[in-house]
Protein backbone atom coordinates (compact mmCIF):
# COMPACT_ATOMS: atom_id res chain seq x y z
CA UNK A 1 0.00 0.00 0.00
CA UNK A 2 1.52 3.36 -1.01
CA UNK A 3 1.84 6.25 1.39
CA UNK A 4 -0.14 9.35 0.40
CA UNK A 5 1.18 12.75 0.96
CA UNK A 6 -1.00 15.92 2.10
CA UNK A 7 -0.49 17.37 -1.17
CA UNK A 8 -1.60 14.51 -3.11
CA UNK A 9 -4.39 13.70 -0.48
CA UNK A 10 -5.99 17.59 -0.90
CA UNK A 11 -5.73 17.15 -5.13
CA UNK A 12 -7.73 14.07 -5.07
CA UNK A 13 -10.26 14.61 -2.36
CA UNK A 14 -11.16 18.32 -4.25
CA UNK A 15 -12.41 15.52 -6.93
CA UNK A 16 -14.98 14.36 -5.29
CA UNK A 17 -16.30 17.84 -3.88
CA UNK A 18 -19.96 18.13 -4.29
CA UNK A 19 -21.72 21.07 -6.01
CA UNK A 20 -23.97 22.52 -3.36
CA UNK A 21 -27.75 22.93 -4.04
CA UNK A 22 -28.28 25.93 -2.18
CA UNK A 23 -26.01 28.93 -3.79
CA UNK A 24 -23.44 30.66 -1.70
CA UNK A 25 -23.13 27.54 0.80
CA UNK A 26 -19.76 26.42 -0.55
CA UNK A 27 -17.85 27.36 2.67
CA UNK A 28 -20.70 26.61 5.38
CA UNK A 29 -21.47 22.71 3.61
CA UNK A 30 -17.28 21.99 4.98
CA UNK A 31 -17.64 23.52 8.40
CA UNK A 32 -20.71 22.39 9.29
CA UNK A 33 -19.67 18.88 8.30
CA UNK A 34 -16.92 19.06 10.15
CA UNK A 35 -18.84 19.88 13.60
CA UNK A 36 -20.63 16.73 12.61
CA UNK A 37 -17.51 14.37 12.15
CA UNK A 38 -16.69 15.54 15.44
CA UNK A 39 -19.90 15.10 17.03
CA UNK A 40 -19.85 11.53 15.44
CA UNK A 41 -16.65 10.79 17.10
CA UNK A 42 -17.75 11.52 20.32
CA UNK A 43 -20.81 9.22 19.75
CA UNK A 44 -18.17 6.14 18.91
CA UNK A 45 -15.74 7.17 21.90
CA UNK A 46 -19.52 6.92 23.78
CA UNK A 47 -19.87 3.59 22.63
CA UNK A 48 -16.34 2.38 23.68
CA UNK A 49 -17.30 3.78 27.01
CA UNK A 50 -20.55 1.78 27.67
CA UNK A 51 -19.86 -1.18 25.89
CA UNK A 52 -16.05 -1.91 26.31
CA UNK A 53 -14.58 -4.78 24.28
CA UNK A 54 -17.85 -5.70 22.81
CA UNK A 55 -17.85 -2.54 20.66
CA UNK A 56 -15.73 -4.53 17.93
CA UNK A 57 -15.58 -1.94 15.62
CA UNK A 58 -14.28 0.99 17.89
CA UNK A 59 -10.74 1.48 16.19
CA UNK A 60 -12.12 0.96 12.72
CA UNK A 61 -15.22 3.53 13.70
CA UNK A 62 -12.76 6.26 15.20
CA UNK A 63 -10.68 5.45 12.03
CA UNK A 64 -13.18 6.25 9.34
CA UNK A 65 -14.49 9.36 11.14
CA UNK A 66 -11.42 10.93 11.47
CA UNK A 67 -10.75 10.03 7.68
CA UNK A 68 -14.31 12.37 7.26
CA UNK A 69 -12.66 14.77 9.32
CA UNK A 70 -9.52 14.82 6.96
CA UNK A 71 -11.71 15.44 4.09
CA UNK A 72 -13.96 18.71 5.44
CA UNK A 73 -9.90 19.75 6.63
CA UNK A 74 -8.42 19.14 3.17
CA UNK A 75 -11.37 20.71 1.27
CA UNK A 76 -11.58 24.12 3.99
CA UNK A 77 -7.82 24.41 2.56
CA UNK A 78 -8.60 24.05 -0.91
CA UNK A 79 -11.83 26.58 -1.02
CA UNK A 80 -9.04 29.26 0.83
CA UNK A 81 -6.42 28.64 -1.39
CA UNK A 82 -4.28 27.00 1.41
CA UNK A 83 -1.76 24.06 1.13
CA UNK A 84 -2.26 21.33 3.38
CA UNK A 85 1.18 19.82 3.00
CA UNK A 86 2.19 23.66 4.14
CA UNK A 87 -0.28 23.85 6.72
CA UNK A 88 1.21 20.31 8.81
CA UNK A 89 4.54 21.73 8.43
CA UNK A 90 3.31 24.88 9.65
CA UNK A 91 2.00 23.18 12.76
CA UNK A 92 4.57 20.99 13.72
CA UNK A 93 6.65 23.47 13.78
CA UNK A 94 4.28 25.47 16.03
CA UNK A 95 4.78 22.30 18.23
CA UNK A 96 7.96 21.93 18.38
CA UNK A 97 8.42 25.62 19.26
CA UNK A 98 5.97 25.04 21.91
CA UNK A 99 7.01 22.04 23.61
CA UNK A 100 10.38 20.95 22.00
CA UNK A 101 12.40 22.21 25.74
CA UNK A 102 10.69 19.16 27.37
CA UNK A 103 12.73 17.25 25.13
CA UNK A 104 15.43 16.64 27.24
CA UNK A 105 17.89 16.12 24.66
CA UNK A 106 17.24 19.78 23.59
CA UNK A 107 17.70 20.74 26.78
CA UNK A 108 21.26 19.64 27.20
CA UNK A 109 21.54 20.67 23.74
CA UNK A 110 24.62 23.22 23.89
CA UNK A 111 23.41 24.64 20.61
CA UNK A 112 20.28 25.57 22.07
CA UNK A 113 22.16 28.25 24.20
CA UNK A 114 21.50 32.14 22.95
CA UNK A 115 24.31 34.72 23.09
CA UNK A 116 23.65 37.60 21.77
CA UNK A 117 26.56 39.56 22.88
CA UNK A 118 28.90 36.93 21.47
CA UNK A 119 30.95 39.49 19.33
CA UNK A 120 31.28 42.37 21.82
CA UNK A 121 33.97 42.85 24.13
CA UNK A 122 33.47 41.26 28.00
CA UNK A 123 32.62 44.67 29.31
CA UNK A 124 29.50 44.65 26.96
CA UNK A 125 28.49 41.22 27.03
CA UNK A 126 26.41 39.10 30.05
CA UNK A 127 29.00 36.79 32.41
CA UNK A 128 28.40 33.22 31.26
CA UNK A 129 28.20 32.75 35.42
CA UNK A 130 27.43 34.62 38.11
CA UNK A 131 25.91 34.79 41.36
CA UNK A 132 23.27 37.36 43.06
CA UNK A 133 23.42 38.16 46.83
CA UNK A 134 19.00 39.08 47.40
CA UNK A 135 18.44 40.34 51.15
CA UNK A 136 15.45 42.43 52.50
CA UNK A 137 15.34 45.41 54.50
CA UNK A 138 13.40 47.73 56.65
CA UNK A 139 13.26 51.16 55.47
CA UNK A 140 11.45 54.27 55.24
CA UNK A 141 8.87 52.40 57.14
CA UNK A 142 8.38 50.00 54.12
CA UNK A 143 10.20 46.32 53.36
CA UNK A 144 13.16 46.81 50.92
CA UNK A 145 14.86 44.62 48.57
CA UNK A 146 18.50 44.84 47.43
CA UNK A 147 20.34 42.75 45.29
CA UNK A 148 24.80 42.31 45.51
CA UNK A 149 27.33 40.91 43.41
CA UNK A 150 30.55 40.34 44.75
CA UNK A 151 28.91 42.84 47.72
CA UNK A 152 28.15 45.33 45.89
CA UNK A 153 25.03 46.75 45.20
CA UNK A 154 23.55 46.47 42.14
CA UNK A 155 20.69 47.82 40.81
CA UNK A 156 17.70 50.28 43.05
CA UNK A 157 16.18 49.21 46.19
CA UNK A 158 12.86 47.83 45.46
CA UNK A 159 9.38 47.61 47.46
CA UNK A 160 6.25 45.45 46.33
CA UNK A 161 4.89 48.98 44.83
CA UNK A 162 1.51 47.68 45.92
CA UNK A 163 -0.81 48.56 48.99
CA UNK A 164 -0.24 44.89 49.84
CA UNK A 165 3.01 42.88 50.62
CA UNK A 166 2.96 40.43 47.39
CA UNK A 167 6.66 40.11 46.77
CA UNK A 168 7.03 41.85 43.98
CA UNK A 169 10.21 43.49 45.31
CA UNK A 170 12.06 40.64 44.39
CA UNK A 171 11.16 41.12 40.79
CA UNK A 172 14.73 40.83 39.49
CA UNK A 173 14.78 37.13 40.05
CA UNK A 174 12.72 37.08 36.67
CA UNK A 175 14.93 39.26 34.87
CA UNK A 176 18.11 37.19 36.12
CA UNK A 177 16.02 33.93 34.63
CA UNK A 178 15.85 35.69 31.47
CA UNK A 179 19.04 36.20 31.55
CA UNK A 180 20.14 32.80 32.53
CA UNK A 181 17.65 30.73 30.06
CA UNK A 182 16.92 33.07 27.27
CA UNK A 183 20.45 34.66 27.19
CA UNK A 184 18.35 38.01 26.94
CA UNK A 185 17.36 40.73 29.50
CA UNK A 186 18.16 44.24 28.79
CA UNK A 187 17.39 45.21 32.58
CA UNK A 188 19.53 42.43 33.88
CA UNK A 189 22.32 44.55 31.04
CA UNK A 190 21.91 47.89 32.63
CA UNK A 191 22.44 46.44 36.22
CA UNK A 192 25.32 45.28 35.79
CA UNK A 193 26.07 48.00 33.33
CA UNK A 194 27.13 45.66 30.22
CA UNK A 195 25.08 47.90 27.99
CA UNK A 196 26.93 47.21 24.21
CA UNK A 197 27.46 50.75 23.73
CA UNK A 198 30.10 50.13 21.08
CA UNK A 199 27.33 49.55 18.70
CA UNK A 200 24.92 52.32 18.41
CA UNK A 201 21.88 50.89 17.08
CA UNK A 202 22.23 47.87 18.99
CA UNK A 203 22.55 50.22 22.03
CA UNK A 204 19.31 51.89 21.29
CA UNK A 205 16.73 49.37 19.98
CA UNK A 206 17.78 45.79 21.79
CA UNK A 207 19.91 47.61 25.55
CA UNK A 208 17.64 51.39 25.44
CA UNK A 209 14.66 52.33 27.32
CA UNK A 210 11.99 50.71 25.24
CA UNK A 211 13.53 47.25 25.27
CA UNK A 212 13.67 47.85 29.45
CA UNK A 213 10.22 48.60 29.33
CA UNK A 214 8.48 45.93 27.45
CA UNK A 215 10.83 43.70 29.97
CA UNK A 216 9.28 45.04 32.78
CA UNK A 217 5.78 44.80 31.24
CA UNK A 218 6.59 41.26 30.79
CA UNK A 219 7.50 40.55 34.22
CA UNK A 220 4.46 42.51 35.64
CA UNK A 221 2.30 40.58 33.34
CA UNK A 222 3.30 37.96 33.89
CA UNK A 223 2.76 38.75 37.97
CA UNK A 224 -0.53 39.39 37.90
CA UNK A 225 -1.06 35.76 35.80
CA UNK A 226 1.10 33.57 38.14
CA UNK A 227 -1.05 35.27 41.05
CA UNK A 228 -4.66 33.60 39.97
CA UNK A 229 -2.22 30.21 39.59
CA UNK A 230 -0.71 30.23 42.65
CA UNK A 231 2.26 31.81 41.80
CA UNK A 232 2.70 28.81 38.83
CA UNK A 233 3.70 25.99 42.17
CA UNK A 234 3.19 22.70 40.46
CA UNK A 235 2.17 23.87 37.19
CA UNK A 236 4.23 22.61 34.82
CA UNK A 237 2.42 24.53 31.27
CA UNK A 238 1.49 28.08 30.53
CA UNK A 239 -1.28 29.48 29.62
CA UNK A 240 -0.40 29.66 25.36
CA UNK A 241 -1.90 33.01 24.81
CA UNK A 242 0.25 34.75 27.12
CA UNK A 243 3.01 32.96 25.68
CA UNK A 244 1.67 34.40 22.28
CA UNK A 245 1.35 37.88 23.45
CA UNK A 246 5.05 37.70 24.68
CA UNK A 247 6.33 36.69 21.58
CA UNK A 248 4.34 39.44 20.35
CA UNK A 249 5.65 42.05 22.39
CA UNK A 250 9.44 40.99 21.84
CA UNK A 251 8.97 40.32 18.05
CA UNK A 252 11.37 43.16 17.15
CA UNK A 253 14.14 42.61 19.34
CA UNK A 254 16.64 39.64 19.34
CA UNK A 255 14.61 37.78 21.79
CA UNK A 256 12.29 37.12 18.80
CA UNK A 257 14.76 33.78 17.71
CA UNK A 258 13.82 32.47 20.99
CA UNK A 259 10.72 29.62 20.81
CA UNK A 260 7.35 29.80 22.83
CA UNK A 261 9.00 26.72 24.88
CA UNK A 262 12.11 29.02 25.84
CA UNK A 263 9.85 31.77 27.20
CA UNK A 264 7.81 28.75 29.17
CA UNK A 265 10.96 27.72 30.60
CA UNK A 266 12.55 30.75 31.71
CA UNK A 267 9.79 31.90 33.59
CA UNK A 268 8.62 28.59 35.67
CA UNK A 269 12.21 28.45 36.14
CA UNK A 270 12.08 31.97 38.00
CA UNK A 271 9.46 31.48 39.51
CA UNK A 272 10.84 28.37 41.43
CA UNK A 273 13.31 30.98 42.97
CA UNK A 274 11.20 33.12 43.48
CA UNK A 275 8.82 31.21 45.49
CA UNK A 276 12.34 30.18 47.53
CA UNK A 277 13.79 34.18 47.43
CA UNK A 278 9.92 35.08 48.26
CA UNK A 279 10.13 32.48 51.17
CA UNK A 280 13.05 33.13 53.08
CA UNK A 281 13.11 36.58 52.48
CA UNK A 282 16.28 36.11 50.50
CA UNK A 283 19.07 34.38 49.17
CA UNK A 284 21.55 33.21 46.98
CA UNK A 285 20.86 33.31 43.18
CA UNK A 286 23.03 31.44 40.85
CA UNK A 287 22.89 32.03 37.26
CA UNK A 288 24.73 29.78 34.47
CA UNK A 289 23.87 31.17 31.35
CA UNK A 290 25.87 28.42 29.40
CA UNK A 291 24.20 25.69 30.92
CA UNK A 292 20.21 27.77 30.40
CA UNK A 293 19.94 27.55 34.35
CA UNK A 294 19.04 29.62 37.69
CA UNK A 295 19.53 28.03 40.92
CA UNK A 296 18.72 28.69 44.75
CA UNK A 297 21.22 28.63 47.23
CA UNK A 298 20.26 29.60 50.72
CA UNK A 299 20.79 32.96 52.43
CA UNK A 300 24.58 33.52 53.34
CA UNK A 301 26.11 36.57 55.15
CA UNK A 302 27.21 39.46 52.72
CA UNK A 303 30.41 39.08 54.53
CA UNK A 304 31.42 35.98 53.12
CA UNK A 305 34.14 35.78 49.94
CA UNK A 306 32.83 37.19 46.70
CA UNK A 307 31.57 34.94 44.34
CA UNK A 308 34.08 35.44 41.25
CA UNK A 309 32.20 36.75 37.64
CA UNK A 310 33.21 34.33 35.52
CA UNK A 311 33.07 35.13 31.72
Amino acid sequence: MSIMNFSEYQTQALKTDQIPAVEGTELMIPLLGLVGEVGSLMTEYKKHLRDGDAHKLFKEGIAEELGDMLWYISNLASKFNLNLEEIAEDNLRKCRDRWGWRDSAQIEDKGTTYIFDNDFPENESLPRQFEVEITEISKDNSIKMKAFINKKQVGNDLTDNSYTSDGYRFHDVFHFSYAAVLGWSAVTRSMLKRKRKSNSSIDEVEDGGRAIAIEEGISALIFSYAKNHGFLERVSTLDYQILKTIKNMTCHLEVSQCSLGDWEKAILMGYDVWRQVEKNRGGRVVLDLDARLITYLKKSSLCSASVEIKH
